[in-house]
């Protein structure tokens, strides 16, 4: 039985040294294999490209292989034949008897999955040396300009363009394998109580009408200053997190929680700290600055503390963070922790590539793009907060829409859901009148009763306006708002008096 051919030249230019990984007998073996029995190519464990072929001629045999297969042709030797009769390469290897002789023994009929396993293997190591040679030469190379950190970025990029390329080699897959899919989606919804297919907010309310936040979704929670979105994003985030710890204590492996990243470009990590462990503790985070509690307060804190102390919720407080940076911290904390939801606070405190800061519109259209990128990029998703225009204040109603998304219209087109946080007794409290002396002005202490008696009827609730959602109908969700130790929860069945609200 004839033996494998083996290339008898340098086929590929390799660094000084050290070869670069291949195997040449392995590449010849599998194109052998596929050229006895065209079959082989559909029951592959990986996507073998012509690029994973280290032998040009071995690539273009490949390539000329797959071409043909599309076009529903048997491939053989004799087939291939014509298309390589002027190749200079195949020329040096004695001709196009070079084809047959790739089928000689068909050893690789033996292993094929294996062998395409290995080819697949080799090129990924190739391209980590590629990889790690640009990182050595960029940061030799001083002449133009002296940004390591900017370099670093580059190179976890590419490091982990490396992985996806390992981990997304993804096939159409049968009728069978999605249905599994989508009972294991609906199992996930059963064990979280119902309503709730992607990571939970921890309100009941808001998983009924959006289902939870799904994988690869962006999320853009706006307001203007005052309504709570921060505080909103916060209770999320703990919400989601402490669900994981729940139920990884109980044993639970498909849990609707997730490790959060919660990159604050507004509060320092502390400021956060203490908010959460104010809402959490019931005690005002004025009073926890100030040290104002009591002795009884303090146990309630250093137990509340304790509870969270392994609480999967990351925190990155680093101001000024390009989108580009954001991306590569975001990807370093999934490889880390495997984080499933993202929070950014807040959305205009990110900064472009550079190249269009000096159109903000563009910058923010970059930006936003970016955050989508990035919760498809990691399969995860990511909640935006993101300020609103001035053009509320000019409205008599003060509810917010879609057009005051402020500075660019690609907000509103890049996210899958846009929600608004709207708490009618800001508004209300900022229109209370003089407290009148006496009973001399009965016009004002009428005036100053009926104020009153508007904001007893509307302190403490607040509105989510879903005015965007993909996956479902837009609407109104009422909830309870604490402004004391800012914290959001549902509202009692009770307390659903005013229609229009879901």
């Amino acid at each position: 039985m004839a033996s494998s051919p083996v290339l008898e030249r340098p086929v590929a230019e390799v660094p000084a040294g050290r070869a670069l990984p291949a195997n040449l007998e392995a590449e010849a073996a599998f194109l052998g294999a596929i050229l006895i029995d065209n079959r082989v190519l559909e029951e592959l464990p990986v996507a073998v490209r012509p690029e994973h072929f280290f032998e040009p001629l071995h690539a273009r045999i490949f390539e000329k292989v797959t071409m043909l297969l599309d076009r529903q042709m048997v491939v053989t030797p004799v087939t291939l034949k014509p298309y390589f009769e002027t190749d200079p390469a195949i020329q040096e290897l004695g001709g196009t008897s070079y084809l047959a002789r790739l089928t000689a023994d068909g050893r690789g009929l033996l292993a094929p999955r294996e062998l395409a396993q290995q080819i697949y293997d080799l090129a990924l190591l190739r391209e980590l040396v590629s990889v790690g040679r640009d990182l050595v030469e960029s940061a030799l190379d001083t002449s133009e300009e002296v940004e390591p950190m900017k370099q670093i970025e580059q190179a976890e990029a590419s490091l982990f363009r490396v992985a996806e390329g390992a981990a997304g080699t993804s096939e159409a897959e049968s009728f069978r394998g999605a249905t599994n899919k989508a009972l294991e989606m609906i199992e996930t919804a059963i064990n979280s109580g119902g309503h709730v297919s992607g990571k939970t907010t921890g309100f009941t309310s808001i998983n009924d009408k959006c289902g939870g936040l799904h994988d690869s979704d962006l999320i853009i929670l706006a307001g203007r200053p005052g309504m709570g979105k921060t505080s909103l994003a916060t209770n999320i985030a703990f919400n989601c997190a402490d669900r994981m710890l729940r139920d990884r204590r109980d044993g639970i492996e498909k849990s609707v929680g997730g490790a959060v990243a919660f990159f604050s470009l507004e509060m320092s990590s502390d400021q956060l700290a203490t908010r959460i462990l104010a809402e959490q503790a019931g005690i005002p985070s004025e009073a926890l600055r100030m040290g104002k509690i009591s002795r009884d307060d303090f146990q309630q804190l250093s137990y509340a503390s304790q509870r969270l102390a392994e609480l999967p919720l990351f925190i990155d407080d680093t101001p000024a963070l390009t989108i580009a940076a954001l991306r590569t911290r975001a990807r370093r904390l999934k490889r880390r922790h495997d984080i499933g939801l993202i929070v950014v606070d807040y959305l205009q405190l990110l900064q472009g590539s550079g190249r269009s800061q000096d159109n903000r519109v563009n910058e923010i259209s970059e930006i936003s793009r970016g955050l989508k990128t990035l919760a498809k990029e990691l399969q995860v998703p990511v909640i935006a907060l993101s300020q609103l225009s001035r053009a509320v204040e000019q409205r008599e109603d003060k509810r917010p829409m879609l057009s005051d998304l402020r500075e660019s219209g690609s907000i509103e087109q890049d996210a899958d859901m846009v929600w608004f946080v709207f708490r009618e007794d800001y508004y209300v409290a900022a229109r209370e009148p003089k407290v009148p002396h006496g009973d001399a002005d009965m016009k004002a202490h009428e005036a100053h009763a009926a104020w009153q008696a508007e904001m007893e009827q509307v302190f403490g609730l607040a509105e989510l306006i879903i005015a965007k959602q993909r996956h479902g109908a837009t609407g109104k969700v009422r909830l309870r708002f604490e402004p004391k130790i800012t914290k959001f929860s549902d509202l009692a069945p009770g307390d659903y008096q005013d229609s229009g609200y879901d």
